[in-house]
Formats: C-alpha cells, sequence, structure tokens
C-alpha cells in the first residue's frame, strides 16, 4: 500500500507538458471555421462559438488543472488564415504557484495572414508567492493583417499587504511584421527589485497591462485624442501612443498601472471596444466570459 500511495503522489506531482494547435479558416461564403485542433496534455478548447455570427470565430482555451506550476511547460501555436477572423480567450486568469525548485513556463505563437482579424483577448496572469515563470507571447503579423491584444499580470494575491514577497517572473512579449520585429517588450522582473516600487518602473502598483493594436493607423488626430483620454492618477494610471508604419498601417501601444485587476481589465476592455471598430472594422461585443 505504501508503494501504491508514493507513486500516486509522484504522478500527482510530476509537471505538466502540454501543448494546443489551432488554425482558423475562411470558408464561403463569409465564414470563419475552426479547421483543425490537437493538443496534448492539459490544454484544450471545447466548442467553437459564433455570438457575432458565423464570420467570426469565438474558442476559449482552456487549461483544466486551472494552475501552472513548478516545471509545467504549456505551449500554443495558433493559425489565423486568409480572410478568417478568431477571437481568442480563456475562462478566467492563469495561476502561478510555488516553484519549489522548477521553472514553470509558457510560450503562446500566434501568426495572422494577410487579410484576416485577431483578438486575443485572454484573462490576466497572477504570480504568487514564490513563482519562477516565464511567459512568452509572439504575434507573427502579416501586412493586411488586423489584430487587438492584451496581456495582463497581476503580482501576489489580491488585498495581501506587501503583495509578493518572493518570486520571479520573465515576460517576453513580440509582435512581428513579415518577419521582422516590429515591437519587442522583454525583461525579468524579481521581487526585490528596485523596478518594483520606482518612479521608473511599476511604482508600487500590483498589477499592469500592456494593450497593443496593429492595423490600419488612426489619423493624428484621433490618436491623440485616445492619448489623451487615458487616465492618470489615483488607483489607474495608463499612457497611449501610436507608430505610424509604411502602407497606411500603424502600432498602438497602451500600458496601464493600477491598483485592482478588475478596474485594468475594464479599462482594456473600453479601450478594445474603441480601436476595434476602427482597426478591425466590427462593433465590439462584449464577451459573455467577463460576466462570470
Amino acid at each position: 500500500m505504501a508503494k501504491l500511495y508514493y507513486s500516486a503522489m509522484s504522478t500527482l506531482l510530476d509537471p505538466w507538458h502540454a501543448s494546443l494547435e489551432l488554425v482558423f479558416s475562411r470558408r464561403e461564403p463569409g465564414a470563419t471555421v475552426l479547421g483543425q485542433r490537437r493538443h496534448e496534455g492539459p490544454l484544450m478548447v471545447q466548442k467553437a462559438l459564433y455570438p457575432e455570427g458565423p464570420g467570426i470565430c469565438h474558442v476559449a482555451l482552456l487549461h483544466p488543472p486551472s494552475g501552472i506550476a513548478g516545471g509545467d511547460r504549456l505551449r500554443m501555436d495558433i493559425r489565423v488564415d486568409e480572410g478568417a477572423h478568431a477571437v481568442l480567450t480563456t475562462p478566467g486568469a492563469t495561476r502561478w504557484y510555488k516553484a519549489n525548485g522548477r521553472r514553470a513556463a509558457q510560450s503562446v505563437d500566434i501568426r495572422v495572414q494577410a487579410g484576416a482579424c485577431l483578438d486575443w483577448l485572454p484573462g490576466e496572469n497572477i504570480f504568487f508567492e514564490d513563482a519562477d515563470a516565464d511567459s512568452r507571447l509572439c504575434v507573427h503579423l502579416s501586412t493586411g493583417a488586423r489584430a487587438v491584444g492584451w496581456e495582463i499580470t497581476q503580482l501576489g494575491s489580491a488585498g495581501v499587504p506587501g503583495h509578493w514577497m518572493s518570486g520571479r517572473v520573465g515576460l517576453d512579449t513580440a509582435l512581428m511584421l513579415d518577419g521582422r520585429p516590429l515591437w519587442l517588450d522583454a525583461g525579468e522582473l524579481r521581487a526585490d527589485s528596485p523596478l518594483r516600487h520606482g518612479g521608473n518602473g511599476l511604482a508600487g502598483f500590483p498589477v499592469m497591462a500592456t494593450l497593443w493594436a496593429f492595423g490600419p493607423a488612426l489619423a493624428r488626430d484621433q490618436a491623440d485624442e485616445l492619448g489623451r483620454a487615458q487616465p492618470w492618477g489615483g488607483a489607474l494610471r495608463a499612457g497611449l501612443t501610436q507608430r505610424d508604419l509604411p502602407m497606411g498601417q500603424g502600432l498602438i501601444l497602451a500600458r496601464v498601472l493600477g491598483e485592482h485587476v478588475q478596474e485594468v481589465r475594464r479599462h482594456l476592455i473600453g479601450l478594445w471596444g474603441q480601436l476595434r471598430p476602427l482597426l478591425l472594422g466590427r462593433e465590439s461585443a462584449y464577451l459573455r466570459l467577463w460576466n462570470t
């Protein structure tokens, strides 16, 4: 019995290695389908949904263990083919737990082809005490693609004084355009880093987020107006800028710091709601999962 017990405990404590591959394709007349999906381990999707009609395919990315522990390795490869439109989200936050001497990692590669659209709207990453984690996202864009997405990070448990006293996080986000770097944002953050509380860093805020949007460049007055409308003070700070690119394209970046992840997410949803019709040509539709 003792051998069986320790064997079962060993299995429970073994790290998860999981992968997920998805391909969204256009099917005439004007429908987007989840044409291919393949998974190994505890990463999967259930049913493709169409709350906006057949042209836009909504999929929730599921990780049934509900958290990432030390030693776990998760990988996602997603492609949105020409003419297709995919909305990708998660049913809740991704929780990163105590490492126990083993680093955890998640890597996501998304390819958005010319004429395709993407909404990348995952829940927040929550890094708990003693996490040792690497989170990587790379979005490969082709000229003529359109995409809006965000990444939200919360350090430590909400409402706990002196949040996130011990741990390490590697954050790496890259946007590539036709195989060349468009925007790179990579760094390592430790709990004892002076950036946690410095004015040129997180200024003591436990939540940080970035929204990026690629598509037709906004008129300069539109971009300036959006930038001026960003809040600055109290429990929420945000800034927005646009980088003009060749062929009438533009890259919008918004940075947000906040005390509470709900307020940060609410601000990003509002900003996405403004940008989506301008860049993707579709009105925003509040996701049902955001009400849960």
